[in-house]
């Protein structure tokens, strides 16, 4: 039996030998006549590079130089539109209908570049240019005196700094600490969000109904609010209406 053993041991190793030869030879051969494939190795150039970790980095960029065509009735509040060669935000949408006439939608627009506002009025089938813009989370750290705003990327700990108008009206729900969106074109801000919902203490109470009170909240609105909530009850608010939800939750 190991006379059995030893003689196979003897044949894999002579198979071994003849195996690791001819694949010597074959890689000798291989280095010193190299094919016409492997004599030119494909080298991506750098504008192919440069486009590909664009993709892949930030893929938003090579969407957001695109808008598509939308209808006039589709805006809504907060979106980035292009309109004769400006780029605007909406601040405002009304739908209207006079008489037998088209219907029209008047919208307060901010231009993006020059800061001023604007109203114009559309027709309700007018195509317009929807541009889309690239969304980050910071976390809000403090307001300057003169109306910057200091943000937090939590993810780097990078800050940066944008005016307190980006929030519109909505700068008065700003708290300690409160994780809020900026958008960016090109790597401007464009605008800024915080949560739609936003926990506010009832300030004061000044006027009552059977039906419902108006109150002033904490950090300066003033909303109506069921007859059951009095001073110092902390109540959950819609940030884009102003209005009422319901009493917080311990």
């Amino acid at each position: 039996m190991q006379a059995l053993m030893r003689q196979k041991l003897r044949l894999c190793n002579s198979n071994f030998k003849s195996l690791f030869r001819l694949s010597s030879s074959y890689l000798h051969s291989s280095s010193s006549s190299p094919s016409p494939l492997n004599s030119q190795p494909f080298l991506p150039s750098a504008s192919a590079h440069s486009t590909a970790t664009n993709s892949f980095t930030a893929p938003w960029l090579t969407i957001q130089r695109r808008g598509i065509k939308v209808a006039a009735s589709d805006i809504r509040v907060g979106n980035i539109i292009g309109k004769q060669d400006r780029i605007f935000e909406v601040l405002k949408v009304d739908h209207s209908h006079e008489g037998r006439g088209k219907a029209t939608i008047k919208v307060e627009l901010r231009d993006i570049g020059q800061g001023n506002k604007v109203t114009q009025r559309l027709g309700t089938d007018e195509d317009i240019e929807r541009i889309y813009v690239h969304e980050k989370t910071f976390m809000y750290m403090c307001t300057d005196q003169d109306g910057t705003v200091v943000l937090m990327d939590p993810d780097t700990f990078d800050q940066i700094e944008v005016s307190k108008d980006l929030f519109g009206k909505n700068c008065l729900y700003i708290q300690d600490e409160m994780k809020v969106k900026v958008q960016f074109y090109d790597d401007k801000p464009l605008s800024a969000s915080v949560p739609k919902r936003v926990i506010c203490t009832v300030k004061e109470v000044i006027a009552a109904t059977p039906r419902n009170k108006k109150v002033v909240l904490d950090n300066g609105p003033t909303i109506e609010v069921p007859p059951h909530i009095v001073a110092g009850d902390a109540i959950l608010v819609n940030t884009e209406d102003d209005c009422y939800i319901e009493r917080a939750k311990a």
